[in-house]
């Protein structure tokens, strides 16, 4: 919306539609204030550039699809089946996955050179760089294309290959579970954890917060796809992080997680 291109959201219920139209329209009102490039757009010049829509049948006119849909494979493998049915021959598909291989993904497509990982960064409108993942069959062109779109999206990408986790969320995730493993012990409170990395190492967000701000459920299981991918002990979730999902307290979707937040924007 802020760069003027014309898209289509697809998700699988009207009230989670609802929810990303508040999402958008918060994300464009604010983001003027956090860029001074940012165009001040009204809400309905904003809607209008959007369709929203339960059918993944209104992609087939689409000239790129980037896919977000939760970090489950059984979730993500039918997803990618049905799009490229839907979608023309030529059209590339960037996957927004955590931790699950790229390579993987293509591999349940007839068009495993088009699919590439796009691994956009929260908050997505303020964070100017993407982590762009090689699968094995990725090719060239598909990774050029790839490029042009964040170029006209004022983003730059960093391509990097294809395992699970790729450089991003192999080490982010151990951070922020050894973060949970740090509270779980009652070593300092959230808030003294993420200060300390905020005030010590000039972070941003601390790794508490970071998860919250993630979802701790889409945190949960990227950890286990790292751990059933490498089988390293230092892939295991933090119970205390699984037992908080499980409460269904994912973070500031849900209302509350390390931190209560007031505002529940889904």
């Amino acid at each position: 919306m802020l760069h003027g291109i014309r898209a289509i959201a697809v998700d699988t219920s009207e009230k989670l539609l609802d929810s990303a139209r508040v999402g958008i329209l918060q994300a464009v009102r604010v983001a003027p204030v956090l860029s001074k490039s940012a165009p001040r757009l009204a809400p309905d010049e904003t809607l209008a550039r959007i369709i929203f829509t339960t059918r993944l049948e209104d992609l087939a006119g689409c000239d790129f699809i980037v896919e977000s849909v939760t970090e489950d494979w059984f979730i993500k493998k039918p997803v990618y089946e049905r799009l490229d049915r839907i979608a023309p021959a030529a059209v590339c598909f960037g996957a927004n996955t955590s931790c699950i291989s790229v390579t993987r993904i293509g591999g349940v497509t007839s068009r495993p050179d088009k699919v590439v990982g796009m691994h956009f960064m929260n908050p997505v409108h303020m964070v100017n760089t993407v982590e762009v993942i090689r699968g094995h069959h990725t090719s060239s062109e598909t990774l050029a294309v790839a490029n042009d779109l964040l170029a006209e999206l004022d983003k730059e990408g960093i391509v990097v290959g294809d395992l699970p986790g790729f450089v991003s969320n192999r080490i982010s995730h151990v951070f922020m579970n050894e973060a949970a493993f740090v509270f779980q012990d009652g070593l300092a409170t959230a808030a003294q954890i993420d200060s300390i990395f905020k005030r010590c190492f000039s972070h941003k967000m601390g790794p508490l917060e970071t998860a919250d701000l993630i979802g701790l459920d889409t945190v949960m299981r990227s950890l286990d796809v790292l751990y059933d991918s490498f089988h390293d002990p230092k892939f295991r979730c933090c119970p205390l992080l699984r037992k908080m999902v499980e409460a269904g307290e994912c973070g500031r979707k849900s209302g509350r997680g390390f931190y209560v937040y007031s505002n529940v924007g889904c």
